[in-house]
């Protein structure tokens, strides 16, 4: 559960000097930023330049070889198995699919986390998945499987299991990706409903520029060549005012997909 208090000035997010790679090969070095609490950060950036590697680092798929990650001023990086557990219930993950088990209900998808760290009673757990389910616009459909519903339903199902310990901080992996541009405008409506509602901290990998432009507070782009960051800031800022050709081409492109 958020066990962040008003009073607590550490960020959401602090990320220091990390390097993420694979088998070897270095993708990223040097990476740092900070994130504040209650922001919509978005993680940008054109294709293969590390965007989605940078988030599995961040919450902990892949480990970095350098580097640390702090989460609301405790590090992850360094935790220990038990104290690391508990700091995974202080956030969700939206991917880009979904990740929805095809064999369960909404309802029972919404579950897992509830099963997995809580001690609620398997009525009080049903109880829970509903309402979570019904705060992104998904009331009645708790019985139905994911092969039953749309796109659009899919993520915010799985938005709906990434809330379900009323987390701190949500990650979304290219959550628009595969939607129509209606659908893609009511997911961007429903993060910017879920931060004013919950004061939910929200980090987005992205490069759809409606959703940059339209919900992101603070960026930084990625680039593959320099294997790390380029720019940080406000999109419109860095759109009207970035001198580095990278930055400037990027953000005011015609909106295609990368």
């Amino acid at each position: 559960m958020n066990d962040a208090t008003p009073s607590d000035p550490a960020p959401a997010i602090e990320v220091n000097n990390l390097e993420c790679g694979y088998n070897g090969k270095v993708v990223l070095k040097n990476v740092s930023f900070t994130v504040r609490r209650g922001e919509i950060f978005f993680i940008i950036g054109g294709s293969g330049c590390g965007k989605s590697t940078l988030l599995r680092h961040l919450v902990g798929l892949n480990t970095p070889t350098a580097g640390t990650v702090k989460f609301l001023g405790r590090s992850f990086t360094d935790a220990d198995p038990v104290a690391r557990r508990g700091m995974l219930k202080t956030f969700g993950m939206l991917f880009q699919s979904g990740a929805l088990w095809s064999s369960l209900t909404l309802r029972q998808n919404v579950a897992l986390p509830l099963e997995e760290y809580t001690s609620l009673s398997s009525a009080e757990i049903d109880e829970v998945a509903a309402l979570k389910l019904g705060q992104v616009g998904l009331g009645g459909f708790e019985d139905y499987f994911p092969a039953e519903i749309s796109g659009g339903m899919k993520k915010r199902a799985g938005l709906a299991r990434a809330l379900a310990l009323d987390p701190a901080i949500v990650f979304f992996d290219e959550p628009s990706a595969g939607l129509d541009p209606v659908t893609s405008r009511k997911l961007d409506e429903l993060i910017l409903q879920v931060r004013e509602n919950f004061g939910t901290t929200i980090v987005v990998v992205s490069h759809e520029l409606a959703s940059i432009f339209s919900i992101a507070d603070r960026v930084i782009m990625l680039d593959s060549a320099q294997q790390g960051i380029i720019a940080e800031g406000r999109p419109r800022d860095l759109a009207a005012n970035s001198r580095d050709p990278r930055v400037s081409e990027f953000l005011r492109r015609e909106d295609k997909p990368l």
